[in-house]
Order: C-alpha cells, then structure tokens, then sequence
C-alpha cells in the first residue's frame, strides 16, 4: 500500500508537511508507525526542523549516516545553513549511486534547484516512478522557467492516477495563478479551503490565499489573509514580501515592509528583483542628459 494514499500511514503527517504545518510534523506522534514507514516520516520530521530554520540541529542528528535518504537530508541542511557548494556535492554523489531512491530524487531536486541547477534538478526528477512530491516540484520548476505549457502537461498526467490527492490540487492551483482568468477564482477556492480550516490552517496557506485575492482584484480580502499570516508568523518572508507588494496595489507606501524584508530575507527575490531593474534604471537614465535653454 502506497503510505502516502488515503489509507495510509502517513496520509497525515504527509498532508501536514504540504499544507506547510511543520510544527505539526515534527510533533507528530509516530510510534505506532510500521517499521517500514519510520525512516519516511523521519525524512519528512527532518524537512519540516529545516524548514522551521533548526538545519543546524537537524544536520547533526544525520551526521555520519549511511542511508541515502539522511545524507540527502544533510545536503538539504547544509545547503539552507549557506553552504550550497557542499550541498550540491553530496546530491551529484547520490545522484550516481541512488537515483532510483525517491528521497534522493526530491531533496535532491530542490538542492539542486535552489543551486540554480534546473537542467540537472529535472532529470533527477524525471527518474521518479509515481511521486507526487517528484510532479509537485516539477511543476514548479516548470514554473519558474516559464514554461507554463510543461507545468500544465505535469499536472494533466498526474490529475489520471492521482485524481484527489492534495498535491495535485497545490499544483493545479500553482498552475492556475500562472494561467490567469478563471483559473484565478479555482485557485482561491483550493486556497482559501486550507488557509480558513483550522486543522490546515498555516502561514504558507494564508499567503497563497492572498495571493489568489490580489489576482482577483479583492486587495481587501487579500489585507485581512496576509494581516492573519502575520499574527501567526511575524518574521515570515513570504507575507512580508506580499504585504509590500499589496501596499504599492493600493499606492500606499512599501517603505516599512521593504525595510522588514530586508531585515527578514536580504536575499528574498523581491529584493533582488528590485535591486536589478534599479539598477538597469540608472543605466538607461545616465544615457541621457539634461538639456538646459536659455
């Protein structure tokens, strides 16, 4: 039995994981877990303390392990304490000697991903026999390469043999926000779904609901989602990001969620976005010269 599926063992603490409930994973009681599932909530307990920014305690329970799947986790680790290098390393080591292994292929494929590596993400993924966590991370790949028409061709596949499962609803709906017109409202309803439940209720949730709100026009709605995301996590990146792009919607002033963000994340994409098209501003704008008459 697929221990991901609705009958599963860890339907759960999957679910949990996805919906961007980390605390909830790494609470998660898993002793009455078969012996075959321990090593896969492990991983996920393991994702969920680096997510949480705990990669230096996470990185030292791996430490000197011989299962493909924990030294992944270790790269993944190293990786979000700065060192990409290292990370990048041990993925292309396991990558020629257990590609096959799902754990390898996903972690692996965000380390790479995050490296700048896409080419090199994708094929890991490509090898992948019916992970949905291997589809949701193509996608957004895809996705951040532009090339809708790929993410869209990865959901389709996936909606065949996976026609309810979570993932496969994110993805969609990540999908959706790409395409536009009523995919925009379909997005919203996945979103707003989780966002407003209180068993799946989280930061990321409440985000992308606002997210789906500000497509839609509704910058008020998207205020209260984004206002909720931040009572639950001041210092989120995601929500701050957000929050400013909100503010220059409604032609407020982003000073202050700017000055957040850079506080929070220096290196989030917003801030670099901006820093880039400043300063191709500037590049342009000393080409040319005041022209003063008499």
């Amino acid at each position: 039995m697929d221990p991901y599926s609705a009958e599963g063992e860890l339907i759960n603490i999957h679910n949990h994981f996805h919906q961007g409930q980390y605390q909830e994973v790494v609470d998660y009681d898993v002793s009455t877990l078969s012996s075959e599932n321990e090593l896969p909530a492990r991983v996920l307990q393991l994702r969920a303390r680096i997510a949480l920014g705990q990669a230096e305690n996470a990185l030292a329970d791996v430490t000197g392990e011989k299962e493909p799947e924990l030294q992944a986790i270790a790269a993944l680790a190293e990786q979000a304490l700065g060192n990409s290098d290292k990370a990048v390393g041990i993925i292309e080591k396991l990558a020629e000697s257990a590609a096959d292994n799902t754990t390898v292929q996903v972690v692996g494929g965000t380390v790479l991903q995050a490296a700048g590596k896409s080419e090199e993400a994708l094929a890991l993924l490509s090898q992948h026999q019916g992970s949905l966590d291997a589809v949701a991370l193509i996608v957004q790949i895809h996705l951040q390469q532009n090339r809708n028409d790929l993410a869209v061709k990865e959901v389709t596949a996936a909606r065949r043999w996976a026609q309810d499962s979570l993932l496969v609803n994110l993805a969609e709906s990540w999908v959706g926000l790409r395409l536009g017109g009523e995919k925009y409202q379909q997005a919203f309803y996945v979103f707003e779904e989780l966002a407003q439940a209180p068993a799946t209720s989280s930061v990321r949730s409440l985000v992308s609901q606002a997210v789906a709100e500000l497509h839609l026009g509704r910058t008020e709605e998207a205020q209260a989602a984004l206002d909720q995301a931040m009572k639950k996590e001041p210092k989120f990146a995601e929500a701050i990001a957000n929050l400013l792009v909100l503010n220059v919607i409604a032609g407020k002033d982003g000073a202050e969620q700017k000055t957040l963000l850079e506080a929070t994340d220096a290196q989030h994409p917003l801030l670099v976005d901006l820093a880039e098209k400043s300063d191709l501003f500037d590049k342009a704008a000393s080409k040319y010269s005041a022209k003063v008459s008499a």
